[in-house]
């Protein structure tokens, strides 16, 4: 058995927590390869490392004095190191970031040593091997990652080494400065090295007990998902649901490698198995609920648009012009509807107006704003019948009215437009119908 473990920045803020990640890597010696994230928030009021270093940075790049922020990030890991009670300094390492934040490094450069340091750290503490990212988390000169290729080095680099910490979120691009990948990419990092180490499981440790039905601060103390397939976790982490980085799915599914979510301060509790598929029978008909506020919808009407070859195309087109993306299309024989983000539409919602016009002659455009997206997902609704039914049966008795449904070909998620307002009501019904009534 070969585990990776991921850690995030909660369960390594302090130097109590990196003594729990320690407890947990030593209680099972197939956890041989370890990614850690930057120190994060130690409590509410704290501010993350890796906030730290921007702002040093940013002090930098303004020619201000850099030297008072960045005592404030050596006391962080200064701190750490005296309570792991470590022979260790890192004033070299400093000395080397203070000189490159001066020369301008570049803002992913200063974001990745958050990680960098901890990494060393935590290396020193468990007695494993360092292995910087930049060696072998590799991107292309456009900056975008080199899958293959850090595959084939990293995989190589790791072949005899028994354990290894390597920092998550960054790489180098290969003239040698560092890149990153977006916020929360450390998730990222362990699923490339768990793909490259042909791992049996990666383990991503965070500060809950995996992922939830729905989200906490709407449904008070939601059930935990114990299986979770990949493409339900795609469809609800689009929605809104963040336990773990989107893009982390794809290097272990390229392998089959499931991806286990678990919680540092509660290491007894199973977590989450997300999986590419399984036989295992899901606890309830939905796995999970998810959605967004913040969007608006087109309503386009044309008598006889179904007989009409390429209006669709023609009004995506419009949309794509104005450098707009959409989210649904639902339509009718002579309706067609486009859900679109808000925030991107209200500056340019009359050009788009004045282009559609131009480009379909419709009989008429309406503009609907304030509307909320909700996913409903679950590869038991497939199995089940009436579950379209029963969701309109508990937002009619939640006095929720439904503005859209969509639901996919492959039966596995069902999502509906509802009014912003309605959001939270909606999500509480739906959750109470298939959830609550089975405890």
């Amino acid at each position: 058995m070969k585990k990776v473990v991921k850690f995030g920045g909660s369960s390594l803020a302090s130097a109590g927590q990196m003594k729990k990640v320690a407890d947990i890597i030593r209680a099972d010696e197939s956890r041989r390869y370890v990614v850690p994230s930057a120190p994060g928030k130690r409590y509410s009021d704290d501010t993350k490392v890796t906030d730290l270093l921007y702002q040093c940075y940013d002090a930098a790049a303004a020619g201000g004095d850099v030297e008072e922020k960045l005592q404030v990030i050596k006391n962080r890991y200064q701190e750490i190191i005296d309570g792991l009670n470590l022979d260790l300094s890192l004033e070299g390492e400093f000395e080397v970031i203070k000189d490159y934040f001066l020369r301008q490094a570049g803002r992913d450069y200063a974001a990745s040593r958050g990680e960098y340091l901890n990494g060393i750290v935590l290396a020193n503490y468990l007695g494993f091997k360092f292995v910087d990212a930049a060696e072998v988390i590799l991107f292309d000169e456009k900056g975008n990652f080199d899958s293959e290729h850090t595959n084939d080095v990293l995989r190589q680099r790791l072949k005899n080494m028994e354990n290894a910490v390597i920092p998550g979120f960054y790489g180098a691009m290969p003239d040698g400065s560092i890149k990153t990948f977006s916020r929360g990419g450390s998730d990222v990092t362990g699923s490339i090295v768990a793909r490259a180490a042909r791992a049996d499981v990666y383990e991503n440790w965070t500060d809950v007990s995996g992922m939830l039905v729905t989200d906490p601060r709407v449904v008070e103390n939601p059930e935990p998902i114990e299986t979770i397939t990949y493409r339900e976790l795609r469809e609800l982490s689009y929605m809104g649901a963040t336990v773990l980085h989107e893009d982390a799915i794809f290097p272990v599914r390229q392998e089959g490698i499931p991806i286990n979510i678990r919680n540092t301060n509660r290491p007894e509790d199973k977590g989450t198995l997300i999986v590419e598929s399984t036989c295992r029978q899901p606890q309830y008909t939905i796995t999970g609920i998810a959605g967004k506020k913040g969007f608006c919808a087109i309503n386009i009407e044309k008598e006889m648009m179904n007989a009409e070859i390429g209006f669709g195309r023609k009004v995506l087109q419009v949309i794509e012009e104005n450098g707009i993306s959409f989210e649904h299309t639902p339509s009718g024989i002579d309706t067609f509807s486009i859900l679109v983000h808000q925030s991107e539409f209200v500056e340019k919602e009359q050009t788009v107006i004045s282009s559609l016009h131009r480009a379909v002659h419709p009989d008429s455009i309406d503009l609907e704003s304030n509307l909320a997206l909700i996913a409903i997902v679950g590869r038991g609704m497939k199995a089940n019948k009436g579950t379209a039914g029963r969701i309109f049966s508990a937002l009619a008795h939640a006095n929720v009215n439904i503005k859209m449904i969509d639901q996919g070909s492959s039966e596995l998620n069902i999502i509906i437009g509802v009014r912003n307002e309605d959001f939270e009501a909606a999500i509480r019904a739906i959750y109470d119908i298939f959830v609550k009534v089975q405890l």
